[in-house]
């Protein structure tokens, strides 16, 4: 198996910030984002209910127009010590689900650059589907590939303590600042960043901003493959595992 095609969340469209560009205001600020709520009936576990207590949490975030199911075929090859959840975005998109838009039907947009109140509604719903498992895990980690990358590093953002590490695949940040993000510069979680040379979908603009973003902010672990696409090779893949390995490794005594 050569990839994991992801091909579902390609979204061809064009590369005009002007069409989506997001609000100019930092986010978390005083203004109220309704959140997306997380279908609880649609998340995917890897254990059953009894045998999550105690355990850490890998969130699994998919693409655009993807689904929960997608991701979650990659849990075989992960570390066995965390527990997986992979969730389904809230928003009908084609023959998936969506974080957030990407713009206006038939509008030229940018795929990286989605709106500041957008990705915090989004976020928002994640946290507060976290704020209801019975039992809270021991830490929460997450990976997401491209829409669900940029929810990754936007979970960080908005709530830095909350969190452990993110794997963040053919993704983006956010383009707004964040008061979050002060708190990140603080805890340099760690952060896997895997992209590919070929990917038509992550505008060039997007990559450099989290290029310059990523390593103020975090412990970054960045990959870049030659020739891949919008999608995850089997040589990312085993890079993924090694990182998540190091994550759950004991600590020193």
């Amino acid at each position: 198996m050569d990839q994991y095609d992801q091909s579902s969340d390609s979204t061809g469209a064009g590369n005009d910030d002007t069409a989506n560009a997001e609000s100019p205001g930092a986010t978390g600020d005083a203004r109220t984002v309704r959140a997306e709520p997380i279908n609880p009936d649609a998340v995917l576990w890897s254990a059953s209910a009894a045998d999550r207590a105690g355990r850490p949490l890998l969130l699994i975030l998919h693409g655009y127009g993807s689904h929960e199911g997608d991701l979650f075929s990659l849990a075989p090859h992960l570390p066995l010590h965390p527990v997986i959840a992979a969730l389904r975005a809230p928003l009908a998109a084609g023959p998936g689900w969506a974080w957030f838009p990407i713009g206006a039907a038939g509008a030229k947009v940018n795929p990286g650059s989605p709106s500041a109140d957008a990705l915090e509604a989004a976020t928002a719903g994640v946290l507060e589907w976290l704020d209801t498992l019975p039992e809270q895990p021991s830490s929460v980690g997450l990976l997401g590939f491209s829409q669900g990358g940029a929810m990754a590093l936007q979970l960080l953002r908005q709530a830095p303590d909350r969190f452990d590490f993110a794997v963040q695949l053919s993704g983006f940040v956010g383009r707004s600042t964040h008061t979050g993000d002060e708190r990140l510069a603080e805890r340099r979680l760690p952060v896997f960043w895997g992209r590919g040379t070929a990917d038509p979908v992550i505008p060039q603009d997007a990559i450099d901003r989290t290029q310059a973003w990523l390593p103020g902010h975090s412990t970054l672990t960045e990959r870049i493959y030659e020739g891949l696409e919008h999608s995850i090779s089997e040589a990312e893949l085993g890079e993924i595992v090694t990182f998540l390995r190091a994550q759950y490794a004991a600590p020193a005594a």
